[in-house]
């Protein structure tokens, strides 16, 4: 055996997991969400920096200010699910990375160009946003990542000029008919050189 993670581990968290589209009426709880975090924090990134902001969309209100800027093929499964959680990139994550890196405070001067700022939180919080999917795979939950919205709309809703929307994230428990069957994936030949 080749990897040492548990086989139910790594069913629950790959092999079985899916993108799920129904979801039961199962609450998550802060709890979950907050075990969830605290899991997923340790993933790595760049430089130890932390952009990924994360607004848990919980209200009625504030559903039917999301819905609008979701895709037609999104609306109907954003509204039911029992927690929907935008994910998006802080733009100004330098400021943190003298507390986050204290035996390199002077890192968050290689970011001082929004440019390279924005271009480094958008990959290092779309790590993040793929560790907050695992990490409500390994609370037993599904998720429902979706990038078919209205960016602007939602930054707009939701965020401000510094925060950048990368995805919106049903979670819940799967209801009747979750998930589509699963659809084809490249073998590794087809992905990996090895030079």
């Amino acid at each position: 055996m080749s990897l040492v993670l548990d086989p139910t581990a790594q069913d629950l968290l790959f092999r079985e997991a899916r993108t799920a589209n129904t979801f039961t009426d199962d609450p998550v709880t802060e709890e979950q969400v907050q075990a969830i975090y605290d899991l997923v924090k340790f993933g790595p990134t760049a430089f130890n920096q932390s952009p990924l902001r994360v607004v848990l969309v919980r209200s009625a209100e504030a559903r039917a200010r999301l819905l609008p800027h979701m895709s037609e093929g999104n609306r109907a499964k954003t509204g039911t699910a029992p927690l929907v959680a935008v994910l998006a990139a802080d733009n100004e994550f330098h400021e943190e990375l003298p507390a986050l890196l204290p035996h390199f405070p002077q890192a968050k001067d290689f970011f001082a160009d929004r440019p390279v700022r924005e271009g480094s939180a958008g990959i290092n919080a779309a790590l993040q946003a793929a560790y907050f999917i695992i990490g409500v795979r390994a609370a037993g939950l599904a998720a429902g990542p979706m990038t078919g919205f209205d960016p602007a709309g939602v930054q707009q809703e939701f965020l401000d000029a510094d925060h950048t929307p990368l995805m919106v994230v049903n979670i819940g428990r799967p209801g009747a008919d979750a998930w589509y069957p699963r659809s084809p994936r490249l073998d590794f030949a087809q992905v990996v050189t090895t030079v």
